[in-house]
């Protein structure tokens, strides 16, 4: 694919360069609880503006459903970029109508604005070819050159995605330039051992990423909700933790299939249980009992990993040659279920290899916790897009950079 470098020393001075990013931010009202994603678009946006490009920056946020709504308002994200860049950034209170076009006609060269949520147009994510091709053209008419920089997103089929790219001049920006190179060194530039550390909610999230690790990677250790699925599937009770019953049988045979393959299937030795879900508004100390693994109570919930867990866990990352981490080890959004993730957290950081956070909470866990992010190889912006990649799927925001 054409980076933005080509784009550059081809000329940018006057063009309209319509960069597709993800500014999806997680938001408290309209106050931005984590900007990263908007901080990673930034060497992007502000290469093009330095060179004179005319930036119409723009991105989905949430799920709306096809129609405005101001809870999925990018406003504040727009003046977050404000802020970042230094410079008055434009907003346009729609996508494609009069707001977008006068802001987009009053763009001087090197100035930067940002148009409103794409998804408050059905077109965006519509599973109709015709109807997204109509919001893909409209989108074209702002712009004279594509910029994709949403990683975030690349794994949708959605008119700014996949079908923009095809009708304007394409270019990879710095931010997938970036994650596509991690990628590769999670899938063809491997150094061993490659440790693996899977968590989240739900085991059926991450089935078929552990259906190809399990052939490439030397060790998974497996923590979160998903977890309990794993206990479960050898015999253990888990009480009312989160459970997957319907996913048993799978990740039987995923266990089967990791002995006979001669990859480290590493699951907790000892848990944090407590009889309910903690209060994550007020945070309001939730007294744990720590429990070994295969003796959760019938009546308790596990919340996190726990110290024995913990140091088994720092203890198969400390040799890694590659690590990639994907979803919390517990709730961390809580104080007293966030060491299990803190501990993973810490041991990438003290880990000698090559280290990726994987995007979505673990990304929000590795800021919420206080860690230096340059303590990491590596941290995505976009949690679904990596797990995708890993799995062998071609991604459509990729693909069509590719053309």
């Amino acid at each position: 694919m054409k980076t933005i470098d080509e784009l550059l020393s081809e000329g940018v001075a006057g063009k309209r360069v319509f960069v597709r990013a993800d500014l999806n931010v997680p938001l408290d009202g309209t106050t931005i609880t984590d900007d990263g994603r908007i901080r990673a678009v930034v060497p992007t946006v502000k290469a093009l503006a330095d060179a004179g490009a005319r930036v119409i920056v723009a991105s989905h946020l949430g799920r709306p459903k096809g129609a405005p709504d101001p809870a999925f308002s990018l406003a504040p994200a727009a003046a977050r970029l404000g802020e970042l860049l230094g410079a008055d950034v434009a907003f346009a209170e729609d996508t494609v109508g009069s707001s977008a076009e006068a802001v987009v006609s009053g763009l001087a060269d090197g100035g930067v604005a940002v148009i409103e949520n794409l998804r408050f147009n059905a077109g965006e994510t519509s599973k109709d070819d015709a109807e997204r091709a109509a919001f893909a053209d409209k989108l074209a008419g702002l712009a004279d050159v594509y910029v994709g920089d949403g990683f975030g997103a690349v794994h949708r089929k959605h008119a700014s995605v996949f079908d923009l790219p095809k009708r304007l001049p394409h270019y990879a920006g710095y931010l997938i330039a970036t994650e596509v190179g991690v990628l590769k060194k999670l899938t063809d530039e491997v150094k061993r051992p490659y440790v693996v550390a899977l968590g989240g909610a739900k085991v059926s999230d991450k089935l078929a990423v552990i259906d190809q690790l399990l052939g490439k990677a030397d060790r998974l250790l497996i923590g979160g909700g998903m977890a309990y699925t794993f206990l479960k599937a050898k015999g253990y009770e888990v009480g009312i933790s989160l459970l997957q019953e319907d996913q048993i049988p799978a990740v039987q045979e995923y266990i089967e299939r990791a002995e006979k393959n001669g990859v480290e299937l590493v699951l907790p030795v000892d848990v944090l249980v407590a009889p309910e879900f903690p209060d994550l508004k007020t945070k309001a100390p939730a007294n744990p009992t720590t429990v070994a693994a295969d003796a959760i109570p019938a009546d308790q919930e596990g919340l996190d990993i726990g110290p024995e867990t913990r140091k088994l866990y720092a203890s198969k990352l400390a040799d890694a040659g590659t690590v990639f981490w994907n979803g919390p080890m517990g709730v961390f959004e809580h104080p007293d279920y966030a060491e299990g993730t803190k501990a993973v957290a810490q041991a990438l950081v003290d880990a000698p290899g090559f280290t990726v956070v994987g995007g979505g909470d673990s990304a929000a866990a590795v800021r919420t916790l206080g860690f230096d992010e340059n303590a990491f190889g590596h941290i995505s912006t976009g949690g679904g897009a990596s797990l995708e990649y890993l799995e062998g799927k071609t991604l459509p925001g990729l693909a069509a950079l590719e053309d």
